[in-house]
């Protein structure tokens, strides 16, 4: 090769490493641009009662100062907890029938809902006696019970109430085999298509009473357990026994209903 070739080889192997160079540099201060988010799911949206939210003292619905910042209260302790241990779902029940645990987690639902960078989902688990439906004087056909029966699928029962933020999943039929649906493979599947479909909520589950076995069953799928009582009404063994029930559990804590400590000393419920 001559010495014109080699100066030629050379001046041509040095333009091909400045062109690649400069093109590194160009490829490294371009923006990154972001990924759009995904769109947010529509679900169909259900009326509530706004008279029935009041008679039962269902949020927003609710005068009371006191009442209003206890439910605050809970929500941001609540919130504070499932932070702690990244948790996303909890199960609310209580020792027996009638201490208020779907009051309880309708109001906390709502709660949390309220709060800007909280998104909730409320399930009515409680397919022995649901109430979330009634009590927030939900209109909505099919419901979870007929999911479970295979007469609807996962998305039809899903119910935008008022707001995105606040997503309900209500039932109006009850099951005297009640734990074999919980265990059952649909269920598995609704909880399967509520993180697919909603990947940031949190998830309340109204459960039935520690009565039955439906929370045992139940609790391996979900983080924690929030127990309700009732003060004057949840009696000291109703007490022990939900302990030792809720002991292989996550216990997130205690929420006392009816109770008649308050600023101005008056039941509000």
């Amino acid at each position: 090769m001559s010495l014109i070739e080699n100066a030629l080889s050379r001046a041509r192997n040095r333009t091909e490493r400045e062109t690649a160079d400069t093109a590194s540099r160009r490829t490294a201060t371009v923006p990154a641009v972001a990924a759009e988010p995904p769109p947010t799911r529509q679900f169909p949206m259900a009326t509530l009662d706004s008279a029935v939210l009041e008679r039962n003292c269902v949020l927003p619905q609710v005068a009371d100062r006191t009442a209003l910042r206890a439910y605050k209260i809970l929500r941001t302790r609540l919130l504070q907890r499932l932070a702690t241990q990244q948790w996303r779902s909890v199960a609310v029940t209580s020792s027996k029938a009638g201490e208020g645990k779907t009051l309880t987690s309708i109001n906390l639902a709502v709660a949390l809902s309220q709060e800007p960078n909280t998104r909730v989902c409320l399930v009515d688990l409680d397919l022995q006696r649901p109430q979330v439906a009634a009590q927030m004087g939900l209109r909505c056909e099919p419901g979870l019970g007929d999911y479970l029966m295979g007469e609807a699928e996962a998305l039809q029962v899903m119910y935008s109430c008022g707001s995105p933020s606040l997503i309900v999943i209500p039932n109006t039929r009850a099951f005297d085999h009640s734990s074999e649906m919980l265990a059952g493979a649909r269920m598995l599947e609704l909880q399967r298509v509520i993180a697919a479909e909603m990947p940031r909520h949190l998830v309340i589950f109204d459960m039935p009473p520690l009565t039955s076995d439906d929370v045992l069953t139940f609790a391996p799928r979900v983080d924690g357990v929030l127990l309700v009582v009732a003060e004057g009404r949840t009696e000291r063994s109703g007490l022990t026994k939900a302990r030792e029930m809720l002991a292989e559990m996550n216990l997130i804590g205690v929420v006392l209903n009816c109770s008649s400590e308050r600023d101005d000393r008056e039941s509000y419920y």
